[in-house]
């Protein structure tokens, strides 16, 4: 079973996707974070099921989607580092998703 490691930027941009959301509906925030959480928690017996970033097809790294936001991540070994989300509907900037993963 892998060992999942959240990266302390990928929790910050989950919080602030989680407040803006929460000025209109803290319920719905809550629900988000909730679902992310769950769902990424998946990645600990699957951790290669998550797809290659279309904007990415010859990397290492894997995203899952969770709407509105989409997570990416890189294994290595038995451990998955989650090291980006971001709102879906965003573009993707790959140099931040490589930083992170150098910088973690």
């Amino acid at each position: 079973m892998a060992r999942l490691i959240w990266t302390e930027p990928a929790l910050a941009d989950l919080e602030v996707i989680a407040d803006y959301i929460a000025l209109d509906n803290p319920a719905a925030a809550s629900r988000l974070v909730r679902r992310v959480f769950e769902s990424v928690e998946r990645l600990e017996r699957f951790p290669s099921s998550g797809k290659r970033p279309p904007e990415m097809p010859r990397t290492s790294y894997r995203e899952i989607v969770i709407t509105p936001c989409r997570v990416f991540y890189r294994v290595e070994g038995d451990d998955v580092f989650l090291l980006y989300v971001m709102r879906a509907e965003s573009l993707l900037r790959r140099w931040l998703v490589e930083e992170r993963n150098r910088n973690r």
